[in-house]
């Protein structure tokens, strides 16, 4: 999805909690017919492993009039994965892939060298009311894979894995836990998981990635007796297991992995290593260099004049 302008996420201690490294309070962008709260990048906390990006878009139903009609726009230096829990989202991009996506299914997409897509609302859904309750994440990518080709794959809900345990269980929606891997095809050490646990249940995450967080969508976690209220990150202290409990029915996402290899420019939807790239992107989609979207090659998201803030990761 397009980055869209907001205020920078609101950081501060866990005071008393010490597993926990900081707390991101996201800020909430209006859109038109829904809302994005947007946790990464923050000011203090520019990246958790690879992801340098996270969205949750919902929980909101579309009226019937306002479709979601996110109009083509380039990348470069990351990929994206799109994870549903409710609703569908019609991808349409420059290689030519058009694929529907549904709850439990992966859209991959791998910008690198650059690439333009387009999200909408699926053409048997306009005209209705529909849902839509979903994450978006963008990785960065090492800088030897940086200007890799454009790609992109769909993974069926079948096709990534799930453990469960006592009172709970995960999708290892990409990279490794719990002793699976997921075959979506990462570029550095990634843990992303969708977990749901019943009142109660006690789950551990171990130190086995560099870097972790949690960010609950429903329900209150208790770490190391302090309680979390869902909508914020949690970003955890590396080298120590930690222990979640759940003090009610909760749903939340595990993200994490590698330290990326060095800082990373983010102006729009651009990622790059170094201010050429970016700036090279700005003007190629600035003069119309990027090949266009088949299908969808009327409309596109001009560049824009100016950005409010422009993260460079430390």
């Amino acid at each position: 999805m397009s980055w869209q302008q907001a205020y920078e996420p609101v950081c501060t201690n866990a005071d008393g909690c010490d597993p926990i490294d900081l707390v991101i309070e996201p800020q909430e962008h209006d859109i038109g017919a829904f809302s994005v709260r947007r946790t990464l990048p923050s000011k203090e906390r520019q990246m958790v492993g690879p992801f340098i990006f996270f969205d949750q878009m919902g929980p909101a139903v579309l009226p019937a009039d306002k479709p979601l009609d996110v109009r083509p726009h380039p990348h470069i230096g990351l990929a994206t994965l799109t994870w549903l829990v409710e609703g569908s989202i019609l991808h349409r991009d420059s290689l030519g892939y058009v694929k529907e996506i549904h709850p439990g299914e992966v859209n991959w997409m791998t910008a690198g060298s650059g690439i333009v897509h387009s999200e909408r609302t699926p053409e048997a859904l306009r005209g209705k009311e529909a849902p839509l309750f979903g994450l978006q994440v963008w990785m960065a990518l090492p800088q030897d894979q940086e200007r890799v080709d454009p790609s992109f794959q769909h993974y069926a809900a079948d096709d990534i894995p799930q453990v469960e345990g006592e009172g709970w269980r995960a999708i290892v929606v990409a990279g490794c836990a719990w002793g699976v891997t997921s075959p979506v095809a990462v570029y550095s050490d990634t843990l992303y998981a969708d977990v749901r646990m019943e009142a109660g249940a006690t789950l551990t995450v171990s130190a086995d990635h560099e870097e972790r967080a949690v960010y609950a969508l429903t329900g209150e976690i208790e770490i190391a007796g302090a309680s979390f209220s869902p909508g914020r990150m949690l970003v955890l202290k590396p080298g120590m297991d930690v222990e979640l409990r759940a003090k009610s029915p909760c749903h939340f996402m595990l993200i994490g992995g590698a330290a990326m290899d060095g800082p990373r420019i983010k102006w729009w939807n651009f990622v790059a290593s170094s201010r050429d790239l970016i700036n090279q992107a700005k003007e190629d989609w600035k003069e119309g260099r990027f090949t266009k979207v088949p299908g969808d090659e009327e409309e596109f998201i001009p560049l824009p004049e100016k950005i409010r803030v422009q993260a460079r990761t430390e």
